[in-house]
């Protein structure tokens, strides 16, 4: 037996969970697979992807399976040249759209640094494509910060601009763990720089509910989530979620500590305390996780 299985069956019984109806899996696997296209949910494996499935929800990875980053927690492919961008992508993203007969829809995206907007038209030509096709689906988008070097703050304001004003039904951009751990777990991110992405939002259109997430189980301490969280408040961000950082292989960062259900229940608790509007919290939260039923 390899330290990878040893180590998931040694995995906390809180984080074991139902994939959901099978048929469901197999739809979108299909209908996905046939375009070209990817979700998040497979390519990042996420534990509640059945559930979101059956829900009439999924979370599409738009330009390629490919990030030019390299964060020491995150399981989607690095290391290589992406592809270049398939201009049928968000036709074929619309398409499935309206297979599925989704009613929310999360469209995010590896780290595009090699484009030279980052990416930021291709979330605006896809929400045109699937409110062309599907007009009554809500569309979220969980950005990258389309940061383009030093110096380049101006430019990362029109880019974070350009999506917004395609009005999103919620904006996310996650800073995924505390300011000090930002190093090692989001190599290229920047805590700073993603709080500055959340409050440009709400400067262009403050009618836009705004998201982030944290993925907990990097050493981080409850008094840092804390802050964390109050910081987020700082640039008015409405929504969070909470989850439970669980190692994908021995090539990433390793786990520190396996937060309990009734702390993720107490920071939570905090969270609504300091003005969440809308907060998911637990060991198998995901950025996604029943992200169409907030108000």
């Amino acid at each position: 037996m390899t330290q990878t299985k040893r180590e998931r069956v040694h995995l906390p019984p809180w984080l074991k969970s139902s994939m959901g109806r099978a048929s469901d899996l197999s739809t979108v696997q299909r209908i996905v697979k046939q375009r070209g296209i990817h979700t998040i949910c497979e390519e990042g494996r996420c534990p509640n992807r059945g559930e979101c499935y059956s829900n009439k929800t999924a979370t599409f990875l738009l330009m390629g399976p490919t990030c030019t980053r390299a964060c020491g927690f995150c399981q989607v492919d690095k290391g290589h040249p992406p592809m270049p961008l398939d201009p049928e992508e968000p036709r074929k993203v619309a398409e499935s759209v309206a297979l599925l007969g989704l009613r929310y829809v999360v469209l995010t995206s590896v780290a595009r640094d090699d484009l030279s907007d980052k990416g930021a038209s291709w979330f605006v030509k896809t929400i045109a494509a699937i409110r062309d096709r599907t007009p009554n689906t809500e569309i979220e988008v969980l950005t990258p910060d389309f940061w383009g070097g030093e110096g380049a703050v101006e430019q990362q304001h029109s880019r974070v601009a350009a999506v917004a004003q395609a009005k999103p039904a919620c904006y996310n951009h996650n800073v995924e763990t505390v300011k000090r751990l930002q190093n090692p777990v989001r190599r290229g991110g920047r805590y700073d720089r993603s709080l500055a992405v959340l409050r440009h939002v709400k400067m262009i259109d403050p009618r836009i509910a705004t998201k982030s997430g944290l993925m907990l189980g990097h050493g981080e301490s409850e008094a840092e989530i804390v802050e964390t969280l109050k910081d987020l408040r700082a640039v008015a961000c409405d929504r969070i979620t909470l989850g439970q950082y669980m190692q994908p292989s021995l090539a990433h960062l390793p786990v520190q500590k396996y937060w309990t259900p009734g702390e993720f229940d107490r920071l939570g608790d905090i969270a609504r305390s300091l003005g969440f509007s809308h907060v998911r919290s637990g060991p198998l939260v995901r950025s996604s996780y029943h992200a169409g039923e907030a108000p």
